[in-house]
């Protein structure tokens, strides 16, 4: 981590606006694709990409202008995390946790922390994730924290640390000794915080989201979060939650049709009996380009349409109804992004012949990426939470783990 602090005293001086993070975006986004296919094919952690992406502010979509943020709307967020998702997915992913660390902070964190966080945020600090555990039921938390001595001790495994190797802080869930769950963030490189490189899923290999061990590490008593505001209501966090998986399978989707487009630009030949000279002028290479195409665009259309339905919600105060309808649309929304870019990621191999499977164009990291991160959110039991309301009126659970 950062050997000083940045001043927390002063937001930053610098007027940001969605349109300031945008533009800043443009030439990290290009950096970030360039290198993406081969740093996935040859496992290169994207050290870098991510400093990259925090030096530059962009986390300060959502951070309210009174901090020296943009003020932006989740709908423009959103959007950034198509645009980055497509430029690499793992990158995206794995910055979930500071983004959602920022929604979580508009949410309901106090007006001191805002200005400490939002303050190391903004002087490109990253925030790390390690609050999911294997083994027992989804959303279990075996690891205890103890107090002893004025502070504390937490001990335990985690795993999904998702974006924790490339932190400077590393958040954290344990349960007490009453058995109540308690947060806290502590330095990256805090003694007893031991992160290990050993996520091994088909895809999205580059996120960091390995395992976690607390070895008695000490926690002292400003470091835990009060993160009791939604345990029991619904939240806006949680839907922004789940979206911006949507979001990293819109970018998936995306990246899965400028792969095939150059593919049979630069590579493909049409087949022995085809009529056409050029792939591009095959008719099922057109075809496949164009379902990819379509699939594409619907799925970052239902993305950017549940972001609109979350930014309503904060319109109208978070009112219950309209949280509901959030909750509904982000759900559908999920299903429409992961079917899309699981079905781009198989047609891109419709473009071109047998040379389209060679492992040094990693065309396959469409699907294995897409197939991962719909994992993290069941498509089935979206589309089962969606038809309940439509049919009953039952409202989808209030976690996200659904």
């Amino acid at each position: 981590m950062p050997t000083t602090e940045p001043d927390l005293a002063e937001p930053a001086a610098a007027a940001l606006s969605a349109r300031v993070l945008q533009e800043r975006a443009a030439p990290v986004l290009a950096e970030i694709r360039a290198g993406a296919a081969d740093r996935e094919r040859l496992r290169e952690l994207p050290y870098d990409q991510v400093r990259a992406v925090a030096k530059a502010q962009l986390f300060a979509f959502r951070i309210p202008e009174e901090y020296g943020g943009a003020g932006a709307s989740v709908r423009d967020t959103i959007r950034f995390v198509v645009d980055l998702a497509a430029a690499d997915s793992n990158v995206a992913q794995a910055l979930r946790p500071d983004f959602s660390f920022v929604e979580g902070l508009v949410a309901q964190g106090s007006d001191a922390e805002r200005k400490t966080w939002f303050c190391r945020l903004l002087a490109g600090q990253v925030v790390g994730n390690a609050g999911w555990e294997i083994g027992g039921a989804n959303g279990a938390i075996s690891a205890r924290i103890t107090r002893e001595n004025g502070h504390y001790r937490a001990t335990g495994s985690k795993y999904y640390s998702t974006g924790s190797l490339f932190a400077d802080w590393v958040s954290a869930t344990a349960l007490d000794d009453d058995g109540q769950p308690v947060s806290f963030i502590v330095p990256r490189d805090r003694e007893g915080l031991r992160l290990h490189d050993d996520f091994d899923a088909v895809g999205q290999r580059l996120t960091a989201s390995g395992t976690t061990d607390l070895d008695g590490l000490v926690v002292h008593p400003h470091e835990l979060r009060d993160r009791r505001g939604f345990r029991d209501r619904r939240s806006p966090v949680t839907a922004f939650l789940q979206l911006y998986l949507g979001a990293v399978l819109a970018g998936i989707a995306r990246d899965a049709l400028r792969d095939a487009t150059a593919f049979a630009r630069d590579r493909a030949r049409p087949i022995k009996h085809s009529t056409a000279a050029r792939a591009v002028d095959d008719p099922y290479v057109r075809l496949a380009v164009g379902e990819i195409a379509a699939r594409a665009y619907a799925a970052e259309a239902v993305v950017l349409a549940a972001a609109q339905a979350i930014d309503d919600a904060w319109a109208a105060d978070l009112a219950e109804d309209t949280l509901v309808r959030a909750s509904v649309e982000v759900a559908q929304a999920q299903y429409v992004a992961a079917d899309a870019a699981l079905r781009a990621g198989e047609l891109v191999f419709d473009v071109g012949g047998g040379s389209a499977t060679a492992r040094g164009h990693n065309l396959d990291r469409h699907w294995r990426n897409a197939r991962t991160v719909a994992n993290h959110n069941p498509r089935l039991w979206k589309a089962a939470a969606a038809g309940a309301y439509h049919l009953t009126g039952e409202q989808p659970p209030l976690s996200g783990l659904f």
